[in-house]
């Protein structure tokens, strides 16, 4: 009897502190499990491997690509990048067009030095987005002809109608108020009418920043832009920065609607 008591008494306790043990060794090991755990899926379930690769896939792709000489534009690219990254299901992407100009005149233009976080961009890899924002400076009222060789290169493409219904849209920077941004962008249309892409401009959906007459600042509703000065001393305003990041914004979510119906 005496034995029988004693079972119930310490069997529970026993029990009590063998759970207690147990729970304590499974949080230990919550961490290693979930990585087993992920292993498993990724080596053996290819089916939902597949379906994360889908996903992937059915991503808008957004490239921003651009050309900067003292850096206003690539800066301006980076804000456009944060903004188009506030849309679900968007993927942006920071290019580089091929410099055209040799270091030794690159030096005494002062220029910037190249922003290697961002990768140097092949023509032939603006059929893999879904949306493209070029990015330049302005030359006497056109794009920078580091810019235009790049577009001089897309003749390929252009044969194969590998742009064509893709949204398209500028940014840029000038050395002056008057240094032709609006113009700029009037003269690089026809480099998107000729691939038959969308040209999608910011327009004054920024709101009324955009009619706020308090302060020098470089931007249209043709695209964000900025004021670099003549020797490229000045830097983006808070404002441009901000009509930057909304363009990103806005051009994603017209890029992933045109995705979708498309």
């Amino acid at each position: 009897m005496a034995m029988h008591l004693i079972s119930y008494i310490y069997l529970p306790t026993f029990s009590f502190f063998l759970h207690q043990n147990t729970h304590r060794r499974l949080v230990a090991t919550s961490q290693e499990a979930e990585q087993f755990s992920n292993q498993i899926i990724n080596k053996s379930n290819p089916t939902l491997q597949l379906a994360k690769d889908l996903s992937a896939m059915a991503a808008t792709k957004i490239y921003i690509v651009y050309y900067s000489t003292w850096g206003h534009v690539a800066t301006l690219a980076e804000e456009i990048k944060k903004g188009a990254d506030t849309i679900p299901g968007v993927q942006a992407t920071i290019w580089r067009v091929p410099e055209t100009l040799p270091e030794s005149v690159l030096s005494k233009m002062q220029a910037a030095p190249a922003r290697e976080n961002h990768g140097v961009i092949t023509a032939s890899q603006l059929a893999d987005a879904d949306g493209i924002l070029f990015g330049f400076p302005t030359r006497f009222g056109m794009m920078a002809a580091q810019m235009k060789a790049f577009f001089d290169a897309t003749g390929g493409l252009w044969h194969a109608g590998a742009l064509a219904g893709k949204p398209a849209g500028f940014f840029f920077a000038s050395g002056t108020q008057g240094g032709g941004q609006e113009t700029t962008a009037l003269t690089a249309v026809t480099q998107l009418a000729h691939h038959g892409m969308v040209f999608v401009p910011v327009g004054y959906t920024h709101g009324a920043g955009m009619f706020a007459m308090d302060e020098v600042k470089g931007g249209s509703p043709y695209g964000a832009g900025t004021f670099a000065g003549t020797d490229g001393s000045r830097v983006p305003s808070e404002a441009e920065l901000a009509l930057a990041e909304h363009q990103g914004k806005y051009f994603a979510g017209v890029a992933k609607k045109l995705k979708a119906v498309v």
